[in-house]
This record gives structure tokens, sequence and C-alpha cells, in this order.
């Protein structure tokens, strides 16, 4: 597992807490000063606004990762985002070649709320992964069942699947990983976003009725009959975003009756029913770049979260935009890291007292290497 620092105590931050936003933008922006390119703030695409204008880059997790591991300045890497994204971002950055680059010396790699974590990540654990394998041995031959874990899943799995001739993939390459691991065996065993593989592997004429899903928490065979493990071509996970869960069908049909030129725009990780009414559907960069690409006075509904819908909507004035879901509907544990945590983070690091420092283990971090390289040389 992940070597990492204590949950921030709310005292240390109560200070930070009560200073205005310009004050503590002034003193971020002074740290960055002083740092220079040794430092690399990253930001996902779904953080508040007052902490994206403060990131050295903007992104999805793995591009952000990759981006700060290729430069050869970087010392620190601040990651606004999630538990799992730092995680990733410390394997790539002090990955062999590139300590042997810096002769030795690690890439600080720094969660500015070690609380910012991901509860579709959370919904597969390591050791009910390890079960269910094991158990699906009495039904399958585990030997042709090639692991497949999202992104958006902790280094164990990673690294599970470094050890299962498995491998990675993202929401933008999907369906090329997929295939590339229908090449290595009979089925694939897709965790812990189920949305997401289902959406991917109907999209690939598999039929759902060979995609059973495998609940960690059943008594026997994840829930299943023997019969549908063994006539499965996709066992999924169950498990989901709890962002991109929220959008249905009745949303759908409402933005359509009210608006009948409204094009529909939605993430994989939205439930089926919605990913197949859809106009197009895609990773947050794809999603990004159809709305850049889109004419003056598209209308568009849009299933995503919600800051980055809202981010959407002010670059594009000259498009319609509009929020899927009539719910507020934002990834609540990004949104914890916040213009307080981000400096606090940053004055412990410029102080060599940092917080939040996110450190994998070393084997966890080979063999999660094996499996993101996997997916990295599809590309």
């Amino acid at each position: 597992m992940a070597t990492t620092s204590e949950p921030t105590p709310e005292f240390a931050l109560a200070p930070y807490k009560e200073r205005e936003n310009d004050t503590l933008s002034e003193r971020i922006n002074e740290i960055r000063g002083v740092w220079g390119n040794r430092l690399v703030i990253l930001g996902h695409h779904y953080q508040q606004d007052e902490v994206i204008i403060h990131s050295d880059l903007r992104g999805d997790s793995l591009r952000l990762s990759q981006l700060a591991a290729d430069s050869r300045a970087c010392r620190a890497i601040v990651f606004c985002g999630v538990h799992f994204m730092a995680e990733t971002a410390d394997i790539l950055a002090n990955r062999p070649d590139k300590l042997a680059e810096r002769r030795g010396e690690r890439v600080s790699v720094i969660l500015p709320d070690m609380a910012a974590g991901c509860s579709m990540a959370d919904m597969a654990q390591i050791d009910q992964v390890e079960s269910a394998w094991e158990e699906l041995g009495d039904w399958i031959d585990t030997k042709k069942l090639i692991p497949v874990t999202y992104i958006n899943s902790t280094a164990a799995l990673k690294a599970f699947c470094g050890r299962h001739q498995g491998i990675v993939c993202t929401s933008s390459n999907a369906e090329r990983v997929l295939r590339w691991a229908f090449d290595q065996g009979e089925r694939v065993f897709f965790f812990p976003d189920q949305h997401l593989g289902r959406n991917t592997a109907i999209s690939m004429g598999i039929d759902p009725t060979q995609m059973p899903v495998w609940n960690p928490y059943a008594d026997e065979a994840g829930g299943n009959t023997p019969d549908a493990l063994r006539n499965s071509r996709v066992l999924l996970w169950k498990g989901h975003c709890s962002v991109h869960q929220m959008f249905t069908a009745a949303h759908v049909a409402q933005f359509r009756e009210k608006f009948p030129d409204i094009k529909i725009l939605v993430h994989p990780e939205c439930p089926r029913e919605v990913f197949e009414m859809a106009d197009v559907s895609g990773s947050t960069a794809k999603i990004i770049d159809v709305v850049r690409q889109a004419p003056a006075g598209t209308q568009w509904a849009i299933g995503t979260e919600l800051h980055l819908v809202n981010r959407l909507r002010q670059e594009h004035p000259e498009q319609e935009i509009h929020f899927l879901s009539p719910v507020v509907c934002m990834c609540a544990t990004m949104y914890r890291i916040d213009l307080a945590h981000l400096c606090w983070s940053l004055e412990n690091l410029n102080a060599a007292t940092p917080v939040g420092k996110i450190e994998v283990d070393p084997e966890i971090a080979t063999e999660s290497l094996v499996a993101l390289d996997r997916m990295l040389a599809l590309s």
C-alpha cells in the first residue's frame, strides 16, 4: 500500500481557513516564485476554479501525471486531485529510468488534503479482488482471465493487474485496452467501474447477457450462477462513480422535450440507459474537445462533473450549455481541496516539513508500472 502522512489536523489548518482567498493566493504565488520550475501544481478538470487558476497543468489524472513526470526540472508535484491520482503521479515520476536521470533523487508528491479520496476506487479493495480471483478459479480458468483496472483505482489494484498479465485503462482508451485483453485471453475481469466496462463492451458488440456483475458482498460466486460465470465474456465489478451514477434516462427525456434541438453529451461512466440515449459520449478530454469544436449556438446538456460543466459554460458563451441533472452533482472529495489546503501544503513543503506526502511501496509501484506500461504501449 502507499505510504502517506496523516490526515490534515484541523488545528493546523484553522489559521488558513481564516485567511481571505486573496491573501492565500498571494502566498501561493510567492512560493511558486521561490520554487520556479522545480514545483509543478497539477489541477484536475473537476477541481474548483479558485484552485485551477494556480495550476501549472490542467487535465485528466493520467495525462497530468505523465506531463509532470516528463519534467526534468520538477522536484515536487502538488496534485490537486484525489488519492489514486497522486499515487499514479508518484509511480510515474519516480520510475527507475526517471530516478536514474536524477541520480536517485525522488520527486515529492503532495496531496493537499489526505481525505480527498474516490468513492469508486474505494468500492474495489485489494483483498476483495484477490478473494474474487481465487473464488473464480472454481468455475473458470483464471489463466485465461485478463484483469483490467480503470485508472480510477488504487495502486494495489494496478499492481494486481501487473502480476496477473493484466492492464490499466482510461475512459478514452478503454475499447483499445479491451481488444488487447481479448487477444491475450478468453474473458476480461473489469473493475472497479461497471458502467465504463459495460458501455465499452456493448459498443464492441458484446452481448450484455455475457456481462455478469460480481458483487463482493454476495455470499457466493459474486451473486451469480456458475453458468453465468462460465458463459461470461466480461466480468464486471459492482462499482460506480457517485457523480455519473446520478444521471438518468428521465433527465435526458426532460431536456429533449424542452429543447428539441439539444445535443446530449455524457461521460461513459454514466449508466447504460443514459449512455445509449446520448448523442455523443466520451472521456473528459473528448467532452471538452467536442464543445470547443461545435458551431456557435449549439445547445448541450452535459452529463459529467458540475465544476467542469460550469467552466465549459463560462469558456464558451457562444454556446448554450446545461448541466444534465437538476440535482447538484459534483465530486465532493475533489472539492475538499481548496485554497486553504493548497496554501498549507505549499508552506509546509517550502519549510521542508512536507505534509500529505504520497509514496507508493516500491514493490507495488514496480508491479503497477508493468500494467501501466502495457497500456502506454498501446498509445
